[in-house]
């Protein structure tokens, strides 16, 4: 059995400055407090002696090479990550940042999502990614538009019903 992973599409580099903040801090984090603290619990367990059955060690040891993979992917992600902080200048169409709501054609449900980079995804908070399917065909839409997106239940109508710029968090 191979290794070889398919490479994965690069995703948009756009996020919010709250997103971006959250994310610096997570660097931070792990580098500065979490990253020392496991490493003074690796040579603590790594001092106890023979290694290959010490299962303290064995998980600090895997504990780190988590982080480390964190630290690399936060570092490369924040340098070419641009921040949108900006209304666009046709705030009646949908663009990143967006809060906008849409009923089913369907079933008449509405349903409310924000346009968030594709590291500040939420689900609960309805923020999907600009990468998404549904987030792609929404684009420039403006109220009483009908698109269809193509969804994993299949081909889907939806009607945009508003469409809304707060400032940028």
């Amino acid at each position: 059995m191979s290794r070889y992973r398919p490479p994965v599409a690069p995703s948009t580099a756009l996020i919010t400055r709250d997103g971006f903040e959250r994310l610096r801090d997570e660097l931070n984090f792990l580098w500065k407090e979490k990253r020392p603290e496991v490493v003074k619990a690796l040579a603590a367990a790594a001092a106890e002696g023979d290694r290959s059955e010490n299962a303290e060690y064995t998980y600090r040891k895997k504990q780190l090479g988590e982080i480390d993979r964190r630290v690399r992917y936060l570092s490369k992600r924040l340098e070419i990550l641009k921040v949108v902080e900006d209304v666009p200048s046709d705030p009646e169409a949908i663009f990143f940042g967006a809060r906008f709501e849409i009923e089913h054609a369907d079933t008449g449900e509405t349903s409310q999502y924000r346009i968030v980079g594709p590291d500040e995804t939420d689900a609960k908070l309805g923020w999907i990614s600009i990468d998404s399917p549904l987030a792609r065909a929404a684009l420039k839409k403006r109220v009483d538009d009908e698109f269809e997106a193509q969804l994993p239940a299949g081909m889907t109508k939806f009607y945009i019903l508003r469409v809304q710029y707060s400032l940028l968090d």
